[in-house]
């Protein structure tokens, strides 16, 4: 449905990406803890929380490290340019290239940025998994 970049600054990761094939409307955009992009996705388990955090900007004990802001597709298409300052590439933290990877993850619906444990934001309709450049 697209490809998505990773690039690893001094503060975060910057992720951009550019969609095709998307249902119109706003989505849910979140970064999950497996890097396993399978069957209906569950593979790619809950949303990266590595700091035990509540799911959310709005949550006083939020977000999880892998929530991120909502994206809006338009006659199918998405150009996303989000900065995730809870993540590194590698070390830290709540670094993405871990044992198990990580998947980065659309969902059908918005996320209401405060519903537990993942925001409302409906099921899973792609996944991708993120992996260092070769």
């Amino acid at each position: 449905m697209g490809t998505a970049s990773f690039v690893p600054t001094p503060n975060g990761v910057l992720i951009e990406a550019d969609l095709q094939n998307l249902p119109d409307g706003t989505h849910g955009f979140h970064i999950h803890e497996t890097g396993t992009c399978e069957g209906d996705f569950t593979s790619a388990g809950g949303h990266y929380n590595p700091g035990d955090r509540e799911h959310g900007y709005m949550s006083e004990n939020g977000p999880h490290a892998g929530d991120m802001p909502n994206i809006v597709a338009a006659n199918g298409s998405a150009k996303v340019s989000v900065f995730n300052s809870k993540v590194t590439m590698t070390g830290g933290e709540a670094p993405l290239d871990d044992e198990d990877g990580s998947a980065l993850m659309i969902h059908s619906g918005a996320d209401d940025y405060a519903s537990q444990p993942s925001g409302d934001a409906g099921s899973r309709i792609a996944c991708g998994v993120i992996y260092p450049a070769q």
